[in-house]
């Protein structure tokens, strides 16, 4: 904790920032150990570039906030009060002249950036994205080590629900069965809604699960994660049920060689654009090129899609301990819909997969 407030304090004192307004909630659990859903309601984190920082929150999270570990100022507001009122008052009991300010421009709404505004007329607005970015997209030891174990708890969610097909069980009945196993090991929550997909609905990358039943040749998709210890897993795995055609596998195999040569790609040094442009190619290769409609991956951590997005036009060095999704796909309408993720980490040489849930073709039984 004190590390990064160092470093957001630092930062403020060499750009000349008289504080920081943290808004972001995921952002607030990464700096102080206090994770909350504020839902409507404000949460913010201020800090200062010369004193201590402040903790902002609805009175019914004070208390979990002091247990939280979070050592420094927490004040509540109720329901009945204006909360910038008491942000302003507070503020200014802890700075005199506010010139310039650091907020989240992804993540403060218009609403409370003019009520910023007004309380500070004369101040200058920066953009802290890049900081907190660049602070999260590198993780520790420590955060890896738990990433590591909720990418078992994804891969084990993959295991009971391919454990679970069989002919007309509707997609919902597999994500059930998925989702109370997986509450037998104590996971509370996902890192997003889980997706069971079965036949043509595979070929929507977004697909809503619904009550299509599996039947003998489709290709059922998963895609889950869950959320552990303040942490996100984000696995993909497609699977046949019964035998399929010649053009399904064909498909299949041809993601499988893309998500691998995007995999032997990585390493510290090499950019974000090449190893999407790896996987990218070896699908335009097969002619499937048009079929393949979403970026190769995307950032994991504290949030299931987080900074940097693995593109084709995305020039950022990876470097080591940086974690992130590679996960081509071909999504052929009324044919077949397959992706293959894994979350992986990028070390000097390559990259180690957190995700170890195999890859090779699945032919399930009835």
């Amino acid at each position: 904790m004190l590390n990064k407030l160092d470093t957001i304090q630092q930062h403020l004192r060499d750009n000349n920032l008289d504080f920081a307004y943290i808004s972001n909630p995921h952002n607030i659990g990464y700096i102080t150990g206090f994770h909350s859903d504020p839902h409507e309601r404000v949460l913010a984190l201020f800090i200062f570039a010369n004193t201590i920082p402040l903790l902002f929150a609805p009175a019914l999270d004070v208390s979990d906030a002091k247990a939280s570990g979070w050592e420094f100022d927490i004040n509540g507001y109720t329901d009945s009060q204006e909360p910038f009122d008491l942000i302003t008052d507070l503020i200014k009991s802890r700075t005199t002249d506010v010139n310039a300010i650091m907020i989240e421009k992804d993540h403060l709404i218009v609403e409370r950036y003019l009520k910023l505004q007004a309380a500070f007329p004369n101040a200058t607005f920066s953009n802290g994205n890049d900081l907190i970015n660049g602070m999260r997209v590198i993780k520790s030891p420590d955060e890896l080590a738990i990433m590591k174990e909720a990418a078992a708890l994804a891969d084990y969610a993959v295991e009971v629900g391919v454990a679970a097909l069989a002919e007309g069980k509707t997609e919902l009945d597999i994500i059930a069965e998925i989702e109370y196993e997986l509450k037998k090991k104590g996971v509370t929550e996902m890192s997003f809604a889980t997706m069971v997909l079965t036949g043509v609905n595979a070929a929507s990358p977004h697909g809503n699960p619904g009550l299509t039943q599996i039947q003998n040749g489709d290709l059922v998709l998963f895609d889950l994660g869950v959320m552990h210890k303040g942490y996100a897993s984000d696995i993909s795995r497609t699977v046949a049920f019964g035998s399929i055609t010649q053009e399904q596998e064909e498909i299949y195999n041809t993601v499988l060689k893309a998500q691998l040569t995007a995999m032997n790609t990585v390493k510290a040094g090499v950019s974000a654009k090449t190893i999407d442009m790896a996987a990218r190619q070896t699908i335009t290769d097969a002619g499937y090129g048009d079929y393949f409609t979403h970026r190769l991956g995307h950032g994991l951590g504290i949030t299931c899609h987080e900074f940097p997005s693995i593109t084709d036009t995305n020039e950022m060095i990876l470097e080591e301990n940086m974690v992130f999704t590679i996960e081509p796909g071909i999504y052929l309408p009324n044919v077949a819909g397959v992706r293959i993720e894994d979350d992986v980490v990028v070390t000097k040489d390559g990259v180690i997969s957190l995700t170890t849930y195999p890859k090779e073709l699945q032919i399930i039984s009835q």
